[in-house]
């Protein structure tokens, strides 16, 4: 194992065990449950928009399932906080078209920040959809939320 693959190995299993967001939004603007029926990893997630719908001012999440998933829930709420709907989108976007990949190519570290720890996942296509529950989750909430960019 290389020291980057040991690096991104490393923001998974911290992610998994200190779940960023992980908890209640009681003001939350819209909700989405998730569930993956392969392996039962499920998740709902809250957002709470801007009174205008363009911007992620809050969000938070409950779940049960996979290190990755739930470490996937955790990169997501520090990625996305206080972004744009658009924003968001484009990040979401981005970190489908690495998971789609196959491990081949390199993902762009600058866009993705920590979520690019997932690209080893892409190598397994049954964990795919462990790493995109939370993504899915906040791309139906915010169109739920009937965002303006969504």
């Amino acid at each position: 194992m290389s020291g980057l693959e040991g690096l991104y190995q490393q923001i998974i299993l911290d992610h998994s065990k200190a779940r960023h967001g992980d908890g209640e939004l009681t003001d939350a603007t819209a909700e989405h449950h998730e569930l993956n029926p392969s392996c039962g990893d499920e998740l709902t997630m809250r957002i709470r928009l801007d009174p205008a719908h363009e911007r992620i001012e809050e969000l938070a999440w409950r779940g049960d399932g996979c290190s990755i998933s739930m470490a996937s829930a955790s990169v997501l709420v520090d990625s996305v906080r206080g972004l744009t709907v658009a924003e968001a989108q484009s990040l979401t976007d981005a970190f489908r078209e690495m998971l789609r990949s196959q491990g081949r190519g390199e993902p762009d570290v600058e866009l993705l920040g920590d979520a690019v720890a997932f690209h080893g996942v892409s190598k397994y296509v049954m964990r795919v959809k462990c790493a995109m529950l939370a993504w899915v989750a906040l791309e139906a909430a915010v169109a739920k939320a009937g965002s303006p960019a969504g």
